[in-house]
Parts: structure tokens; sequence; C-alpha cells
């Protein structure tokens, strides 16, 4: 009878064999879990940079595509400045472009000047587009960010011979040939690029 009492229980040594293998694999489930969240989130914050680089570099594309000059009309430019914003590379690009009219705030012409260049702010990097109907009589427009993020902004033209990194029409009296704009993002803390090539194809009005 003594023999049965002594094998119903378990010993104090079993018990904490028990506890710290229910703690490890419980330490390991838990990292484990926690990791994939990590994964995934990391994984959904590059697939919403990628679509709004996408859309961001669809845009200039367009719009250096669509760039208007003349020489009698000063309101009419393309320029390009190369400046360094803290040791990165950061563009600024004023262009002349068509752009469809909104008719559910103001009446606009189609035609609008738009300044892209580099903004931080908290040390953080983005890139702020500015619009301004050609023929409106506003005077403060605000820049709102195009895209958040990014470590440098590149604009480079071709001339017909060599690309350079600023262009003006007052001076050089005509659009460049082609126009490169370059991206640099920051993925898992490695600087990765991306650029698309334009081409001016309108001219004045």
């Amino acid at each position: 009878m003594s023999v049965i009492s002594r094998n119903k229980g378990f010993t104090l040594l079993e018990v904490l064999i028990a506890v710290v293998l229910l703690g490890i694999l419980s330490a390991a489930l838990y990292g484990s879990y926690f990791g994939v969240m990590r994964a995934r989130d990391r994984a959904s914050a590059g697939m919403e940079s990628r679509r709004e680089l996408g859309a961001t570099l669809d845009l200039i594309r367009r719009e250096v595509s669509s760039a208007m000059f003349n020489r009698s009309d000063k309101r009419l430019r393309f320029v390009v400045e190369d400046r360094d914003n803290f040791g990165a590379q950061s563009s600024t690009l004023e262009l002349t472009t068509l752009a469809p009219p909104d008719v559910l705030n103001r009446r606009e012409s189609g035609i609008v000047n738009v300044t892209y260049r580099m903004a931080e702010k908290d040390k953080k990097r983005s890139l702020t587009r500015q619009e301004k109907d050609l023929f409106s009589e506003e005077t403060s427009i605000p820049a709102y960010p195009q895209m958040e993020r990014i470590s440098a902004f590149l604009v480079e033209c071709f001339d017909g011979s060599k690309w350079v990194k600023s262009w003006d029409t007052s001076i050089n009296g005509t659009p460049p040939k082609g126009v490169r704009i370059t991206i640099q993002l920051e993925e898992e803390g490695k600087p990765v690029q991306f650029s698309i090539l334009s081409n001016p194809r309108v001219r004045g009005l």
C-alpha cells in the first residue's frame, strides 16, 4: 500500500523540469509569433513604399513629358537646381506642364507651374510638391508631401551630349532633350535607387 501511495504524485524536481520546458517552449513560440508579425509589417510597409514610389515617378514622368516652354513667355520654364541637403543629393525641379483642370475646387486653365524639392522635418526627409495654376493670382501656395522617407532626389538633364545636374530655360534657351529622375530609399539599412527617363514633348502655348 505504501508503494502505491508513493507513485501517485510528481516529485518537485519533475515539476520544475516541466515548468522550465514549458517556459522554453512558450518563449520560442512567443518569439516566433512576433518575428512573423514584424516580418509581415516590414513587408506591408515595403509594398506601400513601392506603390508610393511608383506613383510618384510616374507622375513626374508624365509632367516632364508634358512640359511647356516658349521663349516669348517667361512664365513657361524648366529649371533644375543641384543642391546639397545635409550631404544628400537634393535637386529642385520647377517646370510648367499640362494638368487636368480641377473643376471641383476652382476654375483652372490646365497649365500649371509645379515645383518639387526635398524637405527635412524631425530628421526625416520627404519630397514635396507645389502646384500653381499659370493664370492664378494666388500668392501663397503650400507645398504638400508627395513622398515621405526618402534619402535623395536627383534630377539630371541630357543636353544632347552629356548629362548635367542644372538647367534653366532662360539660359539654355530650350528644354533638355531628356530628363532622368532618381529617388533613393533606405531598405533594411541599405540605400536603393530607382530611376525613370522622360523626354519633354510639348512646346509653348
